[in-house]
C-alpha cells in the first residue's frame, strides 16, 4: 500500500499500468462472485418507475409555552367567602378617604376572569359586585360576621404558658419563618403568606419597618381583623400572630392572588396654596419659617416610627411648628408619613420642601389630654392584653 501511495505521488507510466491493472482484477473479482448489494443498501431503485421514499423522520416537538395566568379559557372564576372588600394594602388605605379620580381604567389585578367580584378601580367588594362607585362604606354585617369566625376559630384564649412558649418558638435563634411589612403595608397576597406559615407552625414572626409603624395599632388590628389570628406579642415592629385552637390548615380560606399591583387613585393634594385662615403671605411666610426651625428628629430609611407621633405632639407644647428630617427617604414615604401625622397628632400639614416635613399645630390647638400611647413593648398576660379595635376606639373616646 506504502508502495502504491509512492509511485502515485510521482506520477510515472508505471504507476499509471499500476492503477489500470488493480481496477481490472477488482472487476473481475466483482464478476466471479457475483455481487449484488441488497436493495436497502442500493443507491437505485430497483423500479425505476416508483420515485424513491425517504426514512421517516419525527416530527420535531412544540416548543414548550408555560402556562399563561391570562388564560382562563374553560375555567371559572375563582370565589372566595371572605367578609371583606379586597384591597390592595389594608394598612396604607381606607374606605373613609375617597379619591378624586383613576389613574388608568378599572382593570381588575387579579386578572381578567378570575374572580367573581368586580374591581371598582380601589377595591374589589364582597357585597355587591355589580357596584359602580369608586369606594363605598362597608357593611356592619361583614364586621359581625368577621367576629363570630374569628371567635370560633381562636377558642379558649391562651394561657401565660402557652403564650411564652410560642412566643420562645418564634425568636430568631429557633426560627427563619418571617413575614417583612414595608412601605406597602399589610398587603392582600401577605394573607396568603400568612396561611402558609400557620400549615407549619402554630405562630408566625412579623417584622414591620417604615411608614406603617407610625400606627402600629392599625398594623395589629387590621392582622387579626383580616386573618382572624390573634396578636400574642409585640416588641417594637416585631409581632408574633397566633392562629388559634380550632385553626384547620385543611380548611384554610380562598385567598386569590394579585398578579399585579394596582396603580393608586388620584387623591386630593396633601398641601394646598393657602393654609385655612391664612392668607397667602402669610402662608408663604410661615413655611420659610418652618423650614429655618430646628430638626426635631431625622428618620432613617425603614426604620421604626412609633415614636414619632408623641414627639410631635410633645413638640407642639412649646412650639407651634415642627420640622422632621426625611433626607434619604423616597418622596412617597414622607408623603405618606406627613398624611398619618395630620390625621394621628392631629395637625396642619406646611410643606414638603427639601425632603422636609413642616407641619403647624393650628391656631386653636388644644392638647389632648389623657391620650393612650402605644408602648414601645406590650405586655400581653392574662391581666393586660393589647387592645382591640373598638377597645381602642372607646378608650381614646373616653380620654
Amino acid at each position: 500500500m506504502s508502495l502504491f501511495k509512492h509511485l502515485t505521488r510521482q506520477n510515472t507510466p508505471t504507476a499509471t499500468l499500476l492503477t489500470r491493472h488493480l481496477s481490472s482484477a477488482a472487476s473481475k473479482l466483482h464478476d466471479r462472485y457475483t455481487f449484488k448489494p441488497p436493495s436497502s443498501l442500493s443507491r437505485e431503485p430497483q423500479n425505476p418507475n416508483v420515485t424513491p421514499t425517504r426514512p421517516n423522520k419525527k416530527k420535531p416537538k412544540p416548543k414548550y409555552k408555560p402556562p399563561s395566568s391570562l388564560d382562563r379559557t374553560g375555567q371559572k372564576p375563582v370565589r372566595s367567602d371572605l367578609p371583606f372588600d379586597f384591597r390592595f394594602s389594608y394598612t396604607e388605605s381606607s374606605a373613609k378617604v375617597r379619591p378624586i379620580g383613576l389613574r388608568e381604567p378599572k382593570y381588575s389585578p387579579f386578572g381578567p376572569g378570575r374572580l367573581d367580584r368586580k374591581w371598582t378601580g380601589v377595591c374589589a367588594p364582597a357585597v355587591d359586585p355589580k357596584v359602580e362607585a369608586l369606594e363605598g362604606g362597608e357593611d356592619g354585617n361583614l364586621k359581625e360576621h368577621r367576629k363570630e369566625k374569628r371567635g370560633l376559630i381562636q377558642g379558649k384564649p391562651l394561657s401565660n404558658a402557652e403564650r411564652k412558649a410560642l412566643v420562645l418558638q418564634c425568636e430568631r435563634g429557633k426560627t427563619n419563618r418571617q413575614i417583612n411589612i414595608g412601605r406597602d403595608g399589610l398587603t392582600h397576597n401577605m394573607l396568603n403568606d400568612i396561611h402558609n406559615h400557620w400549615k407549619f407552625a402554630e405562630a408566625v414572626r412579623i417584622k414591620c419597618m417604615g411608614v406603617p409603624t407610625i400606627d402600629m395599632q392599625n398594623i395589629c388590628t387590621q392582622l387579626e381583623d383580616k386573618t382572624f389570628g390573634q396578636v400574642i406579642s409585640r416588641h417594637g415592629g416585631t409581632l408574633v400572630l397566633y392562629r388559634g385552637r380550632n385553626y384547620n390548615p385543611k380548611k384554610r380560606p380562598v385567598i386569590p392572588l394579585m398578579l399585579w399591583k394596582p396603580h393608586e387613585p388620584v387623591y386630593p393634594r396633601l398641601i394646598k396654596t393657602t393654609i385655612d385662615g391664612l392668607s397667602i403671605e402669610e402662608t408663604k411666610e410661615m413655611r420659610k419659617r418652618g423650614l429655618a426651625v430646628p430638626a426635631l428628629t431625622k428618620l432613617a430609611k425603614n426604620g421604626y416610627y412609633a415614636f414619632l407621633v408623641p414627639m410631635v405632639r410633645d413638640a407642639f407644647l412649646s412650639c407651634e411648628l415642627v420640622r422632621i428630617d426625611c433626607q434619604g427617604l423616597e418622596r412617597s414615604d414622607y408623603k405618606k408619613i406627613g398624611c398619618k401625622l395630620r390625621d394621628l397628632v392631629p395637625c396642619i400639614l406646611v410643606t414638603f420642601e427639601n425632603e422636609q416635613i413642616v407641619v403647624w399645630r393650628g391656631e386653636d390647638y388644644k392638647p389632648l389630654k389623657n391620650r393612650w400611647i402605644l408602648k414601645d413593648r406590650e405586655s400581653f398576660d392574662d391581666d393586660s392584653g393589647l387592645y382591640t379595635g373598638e377597645e381602642q376606639t372607646e378608650h381614646d373616646n373616653s380620654g
